[in-house]
């Protein structure tokens, strides 16, 4: 189970790296990394999601410093937080940042 001090704290260290299907993402998006991390700062936990053969990972929702909703899937890989996919939640999948729709 991922705690949000803990993925907090890795990013304020710089302990992070994005994935490629990441990194697409978030250009698909208009995000930068600066807003990915932004999110992450002030995010939460929203779901855990258990190993489905790439490891544990979660889903954090959290707010850009502009107030941009955004969905971050971190894991763990080398005692760093990786960053699997980052999208802005969107209807119809979501009602709203923190309930799917």
């Amino acid at each position: 189970m991922f705690d949000i001090e803990w993925i907090k704290n890795k990013i304020k260290n710089d302990e992070d790296y994005f994935s490629i299907h990441a990194d697409q993402e978030r250009q698909n998006d208009n995000l930068t990394h600066i807003e990915i991390k932004e999110a992450l700062l002030n995010g939460i936990v929203l779901e855990q999601y258990a190993d489905t053969g790439r490891g544990e990972s979660c889903l954090v929702v959290g707010f850009t410093n502009n107030g941009k909703p955004v969905h971050i899937v971190c894991g763990e890989r080398n005692d760093k937080v990786i960053v699997i996919t980052v999208y802005i939640p969107l209807p119809p999948k979501f009602k709203n940042p923190y309930e799917r729709g």
